[in-house]
């Protein structure tokens, strides 16, 4: 017998104290060994992205006087999950499935069952899924599917990023930086965010269930837009920073546009259609639509388009004005934000969706209020 989903807690995590934009460069670090013209060059468009990102302030997982960092990717899942499982009323013992998302990772062994070690679950199934700002989606799809089939109960989903890690100073060859590899100091936040979902076979549906999960990939013909130059194999630690190849960066201005638009429309409003049109939902019942996106400017481009499609443009939620963007996790913390602070009508709809650059996967998921 398939089982309904039901969210049953949810929990997140922000390191630090909040960080207005201005600060930005004292957290992380300022690139003192950048050639001439990149720190000209940086100096211009920090003021740009103050515009476009739109946020009052960041976290960030870093003693900015110590320079050393006071979260990890582990510890900020535990506090979420910590407040996720309370809030659903139970035990850590209680959980019989995680599953783990997060941009990417290079630690043996992974994060998830370092997690449950951190929790003290002797036992459970678990997974670690690293598909960058995908990788929440992925994992929240994962654990539905096994909780509708019955091959579990009870799971933890959880999501976490520590960007700051690849965006302070320390963390660059400073001679070698380039454009590309900068401006996503000032977008990305540090954080970390839970669920709990649970088999419900209850006839009367009760809160916030969800109702379907999607994913695809349209990167195939695409080159990537966002990534690192690592090999894929291990390499000498020495000569991968010698060589820049750690440095994390995206495209940006015309590049990326030319990616993200086509003749018919974006990638991710194509997307969304294609995900309506395989688990159809009433879109005038749409109370929230989360845009996991890094800037408010293109949330609001990209509903322009999505109003076409039907979804009205009051839904549009976004809690990056205030907490800066925190990559995979944000999905998790919005809904998180939506069940405790804001007030859910019968058959209210939550949809969410994602359109990352690396490779441009993307997916999306719907939560329906009884």
């Amino acid at each position: 017998m398939i089982s309904s989903v039901k969210i049953t807690g949810s929990g997140h995590f922000l390191p630090g104290d909040p960080i207005p934009f201005e600060d930005v460069d004292y957290y992380l670090g300022e690139l003192t060994e950048a050639p001439i013209k990149i720190k000209k060059w940086l100096s211009r468009i920090k003021v740009i992205m103050d515009e476009l990102i739109d946020s009052e302030y960041y976290h960030y997982a870093i003693d900015p006087e110590s320079r050393e960092f006071t979260e990890d990717n582990i510890t900020m899942s535990v506090k979420a999950a910590k407040k996720a499982i309370d809030d659903a009323g139970l035990e850590a013992s209680d959980i019989d499935f995680i599953a783990y998302g997060s941009a990417h990772q290079d630690q043996m062994p992974t994060a998830s069952v370092r997690i449950q070690e951190e929790l003290g679950i002797e036992k459970c199934g678990e997974m670690s899924i690293h598909a960058n700002c995908t990788s929440a989606y992925k994992a929240l799809l994962t654990a539905f599917e096994f909780i509708r089939s019955g091959r579990y109960k009870k799971a933890l989903v959880i999501s976490s990023s520590i960007a700051s890690s690849e965006l302070r100073a320390e963390y660059y060859n400073q001679k070698l930086v380039k454009k590309e590899e900068l401006f996503l100091r000032y977008f990305l936040s540090d954080g970390a965010a839970a669920l709990v979902l649970e088999a419900d076979k209850d006839i009367e549906r009760s809160g916030l269930y969800i109702e379907n999960c999607y994913i695809e990939s349209i990167g195939g013909n695409k080159p990537s837009a966002m990534g690192n130059k690592r090999p894929a194999y291990y390499i000498n630690p020495m000569e991968e920073f010698n060589k820049g190849y750690h440095h994390l960066g995206q495209m940006f201005n015309e590049n990326i546009r030319e990616l993200f638009h086509e003749e018919d429309g974006s990638v991710f409003v194509k997307g969304i259609k294609r995900m309506l049109e395989k688990y159809p939902v009433d879109l005038q019942k749409i109370s929230h639509f989360q845009v996991n996106f890094p800037s408010k400017h293109i949330s609001e481009i990209v509903m322009e388009e999505c109003e076409k499609v039907g979804i009205p443009a009051n839904t549009l939620y976004t809690s990056m004005s205030t907490m800066g963007y925190i990559g995979p996790p944000m999905a998790f913390l919005c809904l998180d934000k939506i069940r405790k602070e804001e007030k859910l009508s019968p058959n209210d709809i939550i949809l969410s969706f994602v359109t990352e650059v690396s490779k441009f996967m993307q997916a999306g998921f719907a939560c329906k209020y009884y």
